[in-house]
């Protein structure tokens, strides 16, 4: 009787995580759809294309080695040989159609969506001039092996940061978006603006969206499968026959419910929307961007904040976004889509909110830090950054990142696909 209680949990946890990814999936569909409202007509195919392959890239290698990164890294550079880690290695029995483990594939596929997030916010940055074999290789390495190693030290009860410093950042706002958005600036600095972004003063001009009710709607998307992303957060355990139900609880310890996610994303949300509207004077790219702002500023206190605190501390976040993504364009920053600011900007504020507003509270056997969460920025912002330019330097250097002059105006669609992605206005149709 005991024993198929137990599976019965088991399998809930299996269904629960199952369909957290399957709806995640949501995130990679607004993605797709938000990046080609932006791009100009001549690059809206190739700026999809991208972000599908983006996909069937970090697939085989999260596979191959990025699931095992997570657990052999957690307490440092120094890669530890735990039974866990032996479990991820691709060979193990865990990463096979094992019919008796009902978690590690489901878990697996949480952490791999995940990591098609965070090339997903490079991709949008960096649309119209960066080569695909180069964004597919930068995507590869920021998917399955940067982020996923500041998620072994900062976002598992093992975690050094977590351990050692009291680090807390439960919805991934550092090790998933700041740390994308370092990398992600870091390829900037390399790749360059887009032709005619800045006039020969250095003044930067507007590269309007060719599409805004559709890049719209991509946020829109977004939005709705961030839902299942925070889900995918949390964490619950099987009790005893006959004990009280076990609450559910962070991988800090914190307890927590589904009913505190409603709450405080949905507050998140709206404060990020009414911050960025007020703060860009009603600018339509903005108001909608700062609802994905706020979103991910209540991101690392998710767990612990009161729904009007988390208003709050989206509303902030989203008018910390417009700030931030106003002073990169100025200096000579052309991040396409407010990546850096949405989700560096954004994640930053997540990360030192929880420390301003939280430390002290109470996680297994320690405490959130004030000094927890400032050290914890700046392993984020490096382990991000770090790689990220150097890499793309060697690209650069090499003649790999950015697409010539002329393919540039001509648009990637026709210079690299050879097919127009969307066809002008009154052009030709099909004949017959």
């Amino acid at each position: 009787m005991e024993g198929d209680a137990r599976l019965f949990a088991e399998k809930t946890i299996e269904t629960f995580y199952f369909w957290t990814g399957v709806l995640m999936w949501l995130i990679h569909a607004g993605f797709m759809i938000y990046e080609a409202g932006v791009a100009r007509q001549k690059n809206v195919l190739m700026t999809m294309m991208k972000n599908l392959l983006t996909c069937a890239v970090i697939t085989p290698t999260f596979f191959l080695f990025g699931w095992w990164i997570y657990y052999a890294f957690q307490g440092g550079l120094v890669p530890a040989g735990t039974e866990a880690a032996s479990a991820a290695l691709p060979w193990s029995e865990s990463m096979g159609p094992n019919l008796g483990d009902n978690i590690t594939g489901v878990f697996w596929f949480a952490f791999l969506l995940f990591s098609f997030t965070t090339a997903s916010i490079m991709s949008g940055a960096v649309i119209e001039r960066i080569r695909l074999g180069a964004y597919l290789l930068l995507a590869m390495i920021l998917g399955s092996v940067v982020w996923i190693l500041a998620a072994a030290w900062g976002w598992s009860d093992g975690a050094w940061l977590y351990t050692k410093f009291g680090f807390h950042d439960w919805g991934a706002g550092g090790c998933v978006h700041t740390v994308a958005a370092a990398f992600t600036f870091g390829v900037l600095l390399n790749l360059g603006p887009r032709l005619g972004k800045y006039d020969e003063q250095g003044r930067p001009q507007a590269i309007p969206p060719h599409n805004l009710p559709m890049t719209m709607l991509g946020l829109m998307l977004i939005f709705t499968g961030f839902y299942a992303f925070y889900a995918a957060c949390a964490v619950f355990g099987i009790a005893e026959v006959g004990a009280d139900p076990e609450p559910w609880r962070s991988i800090y310890g914190t307890p927590m419910t589904l009913g505190s996610l409603a709450f405080t994303v949905t507050m998140g949300f709206a404060g990020g929307v009414m911050g960025a509207f007020i703060v860009s004077k009603g600018d339509p790219y903005w108001t909608i961007s700062g609802g994905l702002a706020g979103m991910i500023s209540i991101a690392s206190g998710v767990d612990v904040y009161h729904p009007a605190l988390g208003y709050l501390v989206g509303f902030a976040g989203g008018a910390f976004a417009v700030f931030v993504g106003n002073r990169l364009e100025r200096h000579g920053i052309d991040d396409a889509v407010g990546a850096i600011a949405v989700h560096g900007g954004a994640g930053v504020w997540s990360m030192l909110a929880m420390g301003l507003l939280a430390s002290g509270y109470p996680q297994h056997e320690n405490v959130t830090s004030l000094t927890g969460q400032l050290i914890g920025i700046g392993v984020m912002i490096g382990v991000g950054f770090v790689p990220g330019y150097l890499i793309s330097l060697g690209l650069n250097r090499a003649g790999l990142l950015r697409v010539s002059r002329e393919v540039e105006l001509a648009g990637l669609d026709v210079a690299e696909l050879q097919i127009e992605g969307v066809v002008p206005a009154g052009s030709a149709g099909l004949s017959g």
